[in-house]
């Protein structure tokens, strides 16, 4: 016999594996054997006939419930095995809810209690009221970015509008019987859902080459029906490349990752996020992208189910729906499949999945292009010992981000201090602004200093050379 998940083996019988039993009814079965050691080897129990009677009664008093329970015998000894079925409803002992997960029993509490309680129930957390909020705390324009959205993806009737708040909200089932608005709502629709819900946030990071070195930041904050948008709008901004290409007369501006993708994967991580928990993350490396949200996989659900075809099971089903409306989604779990399709079509190596630290990890690699020649004028005088394709120097000048925000920032001023460069490229230190950018443009010819003659004077700015 091998002990896995479904499997406890006991030598001897104890009340307090009621617990176990427990556990295993809450979630998905299991089957206990009494007279067995944890090498699966056959001890045998004493008492048998009159463990066969209690454990039962016991089974049913304590926990409401019924299991099989059977006497077997191996080798001239005998055992037993209880076999425990998933239930429909909450099971407690003494009023502690248990549950199985792994090879490990777990007490509910807190969050994880009311997350388990609703699931029995069928519902999620953003299916409850949200008891504080009124109407006035809805956004009007996120409602009609809705509206354009569904309507142009044909997911809802024509002629449906937002004028009457109460009834929008009701046909999108987003209101309680009592008439509150729920959680999803709120998230969906808010003015400010941070006032509800603090942690609604998406944020994403530049690192170098090692985890502590964040270069800089940003967080997205507003509705999550929004957020995918901005996030994209960042990403290609500030984070990623689109590099320049040629079929015949016809420029080509393509996203470094599938956009699609990647747009996926952000719904796929604000659709399934606990929103109760923390913040949605995005790393953004030289080589990859690392994208993690809060979450689990359903409890019936392996790896190989999720990563291939497989039913949706939202883990917030009012947020899924909405964003099925919205025509941002499929309703039959594409996603991950969605997802795979758009790295294999552009020839890429496949995103990775990863169960850890209490969410779904997404790595998607970025794609590595040769070496591209500056599109910057750099003056005969540049000393030959400084290397002007140093990589600082390439990933300023092979960032859209940090060429339109530079020219934009030297179109409104003659002249910048460093800490208006730092504040336009959105980086967190002078040090390393002045280390790490500065220094190797003005060596490259770049920029100029105003007090060339006094590089430490305290009213030192800088002028940008020529860009063509």
């Amino acid at each position: 016999m091998n002990e896995d998940q479904n499997i406890e083996y006991k030598q001897s019988w104890r009340d307090e594996y009621l617990k176990w039993i427990c556990g295993f009814a809450n979630a998905t079965g299991g089957k206990i054997y009494i007279g067995i050691d944890d090498n699966g080897q056959v001890v045998g129990v004493e008492d048998a006939k009159k463990l066969m009677e209690d454990i039962p009664n016991k089974i049913v008093n304590f926990l409401g419930i019924v299991a099989d329970v059977n006497l077997l015998h191996k080798e001239g000894k005998e055992y037993i095995e209880i076999t425990v079925v998933p239930s429909n409803v909450p099971i407690s002992f003494k009023g502690v809810y248990h549950y199985r997960s792994g090879s490990t029993k777990q007490e509910l509490n807190g969050a994880a209690l009311q997350r388990f309680l609703l699931k029995r129930l069928g519902r999620s957390w953003d299916d409850l009221p949200c008891e504080w909020a009124t109407f006035d705390d809805i956004d009007r324009e996120a409602v009609d970015y809705f509206l354009r959205k569904a309507t142009a993806a044909n997911r809802i009737a024509d002629g449906v509008n937002g004028d009457d708040l109460k009834l929008f909200f009701q046909n999108l089932d987003l209101l309680t019987e009592e008439g509150k608005l729920k959680n999803a709502a709120l998230l969906l629709f808010a003015k400010r859902p941070s006032r509800f819900f603090p942690l609604v946030q998406f944020k994403i990071g530049r690192f170098g080459k090692e985890d502590y070195d964040l270069m800089f930041q940003d967080v997205i904050e507003g509705n999550i029906l929004q957020m995918a948008d901005k996030v994209m709008a960042v990403l290609k901004s500030k984070y990623l490349i689109s590099p320049i290409r040629y079929e015949g007369l016809q420029r080509i501006e393509e996203l470094e990752i599938p956009e699609d993708a990647l747009r996926e994967a952000i719904f796929n991580a604000i659709i399934h996020n606990d929103h109760t928990g923390a913040p949605i993350q995005l790393s953004v490396y030289s080589d990859r992208l690392m994208l993690w949200n809060e979450g689990r996989l359903p409890d019936d659900f392996t790896m190989e189910m999720f990563l291939g075809k497989h039913a949706s099971k939202p883990y917030n089903k009012n947020i899924a729906d909405i964003f099925f409306k919205a025509g941002f989604i499929e309703a039959w779990g594409r996603g991950i499949s969605k997802i795979m399709k758009g790295f294999a079509d552009a020839g890429m190596e496949l995103p990775t999945f990863e169960f850890s630290m209490g969410g779904l990890w997404v790595v998607m690699k970025r794609k590595v292009f040769g070496e591209v020649i500056p599109q910057v004028s750099v003056p005969v005088s540049v000393p030959v010992s400084v290397p002007v394709t140093a990589p600082v120097i390439m990933e300023i000048l092979n960032s859209k981000e940090y060429v339109n925000s530079f020219i934009y920032l030297f179109s409104e001023k003659q002249e910048c201090s460093s800490r208006e460069i730092m504040e336009a490229w959105g980086l967190l230190s002078l040090r390393y602004v002045r280390l790490n950018y500065i220094t190797p443009l003005l060596k490259a010819g770049i920029l100029r200093l105003k007090y060339p003659d006094n590089p430490n004077h305290p009213q030192q700015r800088y002028l940008l050379n020529e860009i063509k």
